[in-house]
């Protein structure tokens, strides 16, 4: 009988320790050490894709186990980085091409595992893993964590030992639906936006569930399973308010770099709503500006700070891209915002209706804005709710503007643009002028100019009707004008339409249109598609951090008091005005071409 060929693979794994991540772990780092001497450290196992097991359901033949090599001796960078370990195999030619390996993390603590090479493997060549994930210790999961080699099979492709790793590794993302979920938990699954209020702090703090209901639709987001409030049994309870270890599979989680600087940013947006509300205890008229003098302020002050000098120890426990906005040693200003360029050479370059127009195309929101078909614009509301809700503007109101066109060449030839909030504030008006936030229903109605630009030539401003909704709306239509009362008034209500517009920004085209839309997908993805499928590979880089930083924004920002409520117009009303938004999202919609198609078009959008 022929003697079966039995050889050694080299192999190299690199990873980053937790010590390393957390800087001075030296716990973790001790601890690991002595699990090394007793035996105790990490295990790698090859997995066959050309042979089966039949005592093992038929899965790829596991071949021997294999320890990581000078784990002790190994020095790593406490200022971050990667360290490589070998590793040996031994081999035999039943075992075949390696298709997946098995790791059990033996240590006190877990680490980032990137990448398996095994450097030649027998009529093969190299062979490489690529892992990029955290590897928790062996007792917290209830199964072996597998990598598959880098390749790309679909399911009706997947070699034969592998398919029960395949099916078993989504199985093991899925969870069973119970309990609070962990940080070494892998699993993806789906709840309602219902953590957003505090409902056992008292009525004003309690908000609706957001999704799950006709009322209240919206995407799911990650699943966390924390216990339900006290006051309300449909609403899950809250970590404590500056906690950001709120739960989304390890993988999903910023690295520590880019977290740093993401608390760093935020830092400054929170400055940017403190600093004047401090700054205002001591003003005229409390949380409001008086003059735009004010205003230039924030970008030409900030906070003076001596100088600092910190010790080398502490500035290595403080994230460095953080620490440089919390303490400067330079002795400049605390978070000085940069002036924007359009009021670098000229403070009253911003007035301009042409500057209106430009940042209304240039800026944060242009995707709202949709060619006019019908003059005078219409409205989408139910008139046996709302009542008469259509435009009071008349072609008397913008002829002076025209540039010598009437209203029906200049539908015609493609050359009238409305940016149009009418509809989706109008039904929350009432109540977000009950609080201390007060605006108006606006639409914006442009004019193309022959050198591209969009210019305004209307503006109207619409409350509810004082005798109730049905009675339909109060408008007013403004005009351009640049001296004396008529040009205040018209440059409030340019201030209007942009308040409007940005509000829309921040809470429906950004944060409901891509972060709260896209987090399903990635639990979808996550749940149904293996690391294995090609689709897979194709969106995982694109939903990258996507379900951490919304966690932290239902943490910090879109919560009950956070910051989105205290600097968008709708207030407490923010989140509920975006579900009701939600109701006309359409996903076949949201794309290119056709979502410049439906703004071009009502005729595109019911074809």
């Amino acid at each position: 009988m022929k003697e079966k060929k039995k050889v050694k693979i080299r192999g190299k794994v690199r990873l980053m320790k937790k010590n390393v991540l957390d800087v001075n772990d030296f716990k973790a780092s001790l601890l690991d050490r002595v699990h090394e001497l007793f035996g105790r450290g990490v295990c790698l196992q090859l997995i066959s894709e050309v042979h089966s097991d039949p005592g093992n359901g038929l899965r790829g033949k596991l071949g021997k186990e294999a320890y990581l090599e000078k784990w002790v001796t190994t020095v790593t960078s406490l200022r971050g980085g990667e360290a490589e370990f070998p590793v040996t195999f031994d081999w035999d030619e039943s075992l075949g091409v390696p298709g997946a390996f098995v790791i059990r993390n033996y240590h006190h603590s877990q680490f980032y595992l990137r990448t398996l090479t095994l450097e030649d493997v027998p009529g093969f060549g190299i062979v490489k893993f690529i892992c990029n994930s955290w590897v928790y210790p062996t007792h917290r999961y209830k199964y072996d964590r597998v990598f598959f080699s880098n390749k790309a099979y679909l399911p009706c492709q997947t070699p034969e030992p592998l398919r029960l790793y395949r099916v078993e590794e989504l199985v093991n993302l899925r969870g069973d639906g119970t309990g609070e979920l962990k940080e070494w938990d892998r699993v993806y699954d789906y709840d309602y936006y219902n953590d957003l209020g505090y409902p056992d702090k008292g009525p004003e703090y309690a908000r609706p569930v957001l999704g799950g209901s006709e009322k209240y639709p919206y995407p799911r987001r990650g699943r966390t399973g924390r216990k339900p409030t006290k006051t309300d049994p449909k609403s899950e309870s809250r970590l404590p308010r500056l906690s950001l270890n709120i739960y989304v599979p390890r993988d999903e989680q910023f690295a520590r770099l880019k977290f740093s600087e993401y608390l760093a940013y935020s830092l400054k947006s929170i400055a940017q709503v403190t600093l004047p509300e401090i700054a205002s205890l001591c003003d005229k008229t409390i949380n409001e500006f008086d003059t735009f003098e004010d205003v230039f302020r924030i970008y030409e002050g900030g906070i003076n700070l001596p100088k600092v000098t910190l010790l080398g120890k502490v500035k290595e426990r403080i994230p460095w891209a953080m620490m440089k906005e919390l303490v400067r040693d330079d002795g400049e200003r605390f978070l000085k915002f940069p002036m924007p360029d359009v009021i670098k050479e000229d403070k009253s370059a911003w007035r301009t209706d042409e500057e209106f127009g430009r940042e209304m195309l240039a800026g944060v929101n242009p995707v709202v804005i949709r060619r006019l078909e019908e003059f005078p614009p219409i409205s989408k509301l139910d008139p046996r709710v709302y009542g008469n809700q259509s435009s009071s503007m008349r072609e008397e109101h913008i002829k002076m503007s025209m540039n010598g066109l009437t209203v029906d060449e200049a539908i015609k030839n493609n050359r009238m643009f409305i940016l149009d909030h009418h509809d989706t504030l109008m039904a929350y008006l009432h109540r977000i002028n009950s609080t201390n936030t007060k605006t108006y229903a606006t639409r914006t109605l442009l004019l193309l100019q022959d050198d591209g630009t969009l210019k305004p030539m209307a503006i109207e401003l619409s409350l509810p009707h004082p005798q109730g909704d049905r009675h339909g709306c109060v408008s007013r239509v403004f005009t351009p004008a640049d001296k004396g009362i008529e040009g205040s008034i018209w440059h409030l209500a340019k201030a209007y339409a942009a308040v409007n517009d940005s509000g829309f920004h921040q809470l429906i085209s950004h944060w409901l249109n891509t972060h709260a839309a896209i987090e399903p997908f990635v639990i979808a993805t996550h749940r149904q598609l293996s690391v294995l499928h090609p689709v897979y590979k194709l969106l995982h880089p694109h939903f990258r951090d996507t379900m951490h930083i919304n966690a932290l924004a239902r943490q910090i920002l879109i919560n009950a008091g956070g910051i989105l409520e205290r600097t968008v117009f709708p207030a407490k009303f923010a989140m509920e005005m975006s579900a009701v938004t939600y109701k006309s999202w359409v996903f076949t919609e949201q794309a290119l071409p056709a979502d410049l198609l439906k703004r071009y078009s009502t005729d595109h959008q019911q074809s």
